[in-house]
């Protein structure tokens, strides 16, 4: 199995599940910062791998996303259409390496995120399966700590990373525990 690590507690908490499963030697995390993504994703991201003791590997998705925007015609892109087409880009990256990989891509994304419509399709919606697809995201923050999942993961804002600040509550206009 594979999945997209990004060093938030969703990502987190499937790999702890999927290593547990199937053994760490068959999980590979695959780290997709792009350029404005925050250190402490990728760090916690390979803390993650470190813990876990499961291959991983890092492909930067700069590279595609800003050509795709360099047209003239696409120069404009807001916030939300370059952090739409990064969760794209990386499930794109995903789906590839499940072919070299030999594995299954799985899912991170959750029951409250899924209620209320905060993901993105063809992005971080695909998968082969999903562990936690049925669990509250306030679930996930007990069923971490359980089965202990570092605690800087267990303390920072949810965010997607898509862009510098960014944090879903903030973007919702909620909590999670209120949504929950």
């Amino acid at each position: 199995a594979l999945l997209g690590l990004s060093g938030g507690i969703d990502s987190a908490l499937v790999a702890y599940l999927v290593a547990d499963a199937i053994g760490p030697a068959n999980l590979l995390a695959v780290l997709m910062p792009y350029r404005s993504s925050a250190a402490e994703s990728r760090s916690d991201a390979e803390e993650v791998v470190r813990r876990l003791g499961c291959q991983s590997q890092l492909v930067d998705i700069s590279a595609v996303v800003d050509a795709y925007f360099e047209a003239p015609e696409r120069s404009d892109a807001t916030p939300l259409r370059r952090g739409n087409l990064m969760a794209r880009t990386r499930m794109m990256v995903l789906y590839d390496h499940s072919v070299t990989w030999n594995g299954l891509v799985v899912g991170t994304g959750n029951k409250t995120e899924t209620l209320i419509g905060y993901s993105t399709l063809w992005g971080d919606s695909p998968s082969a399966f999903n562990p936690i697809v049925d669990l509250y995201k306030s679930h996930f923050r007990q069923l971490s700590k359980a089965i202990s999942v570092p605690d800087t993961i267990l303390r920072k804002a949810p965010s997607a990373d898509l862009w510098p600040g960014q944090t879903d509550e903030a973007e919702v206009g909620f909590s999670y525990a209120e949504v929950d």
